[in-house]
């Protein structure tokens, strides 16, 4: 599993998953600030990343048209607002779990919810 987070995660969650040997990156570190969604997405799939946001409504619709573009995608993974942005150790630690569960990574297209 490969994540890339999404600029609306802080870059610490990447950092504490790359402690726990999670191959994690965020927008942040690799330059991508205030790119367009789409820009965010078509990076993740260049990279074989899954994309991780809060972002829901537009990662959902920009699915949808990969899909239907038959454009590349390494899934998106949503964190939902019922869990606080600044517990970043909880939010890395469900990302690990979620990593282990899907050490393969997401299939093509998927959308999933963190859950803790």
């Amino acid at each position: 599993m490969k994540y890339y987070l999404d600029e609306d995660i802080s870059p610490k969650i990447a950092k504490i998953l790359r402690k726990y040997q999670v191959d994690a990156v965020s927008t942040h570190e690799v330059g991508m600030n205030q790119a367009l969604d789409r820009e965010q997405l078509e990076y993740a799939a260049t990279e074989g990343r899954s994309i991780v946001t809060r972002n829901r409504n537009d990662f959902i619709r920009l699915t949808i048209q990969f899909f239907n573009e038959l454009r590349p995608h390494h899934g998106v993974l949503i964190i939902p607002y019922t869990i606080p942005g600044d517990k970043f150790s909880v939010i890395a630690g469900a990302l690990k779990k979620y990593a282990n569960r899907h050490p393969s990574g997401m299939k093509p297209y998927t959308i999933d919810f963190l859950e803790l």
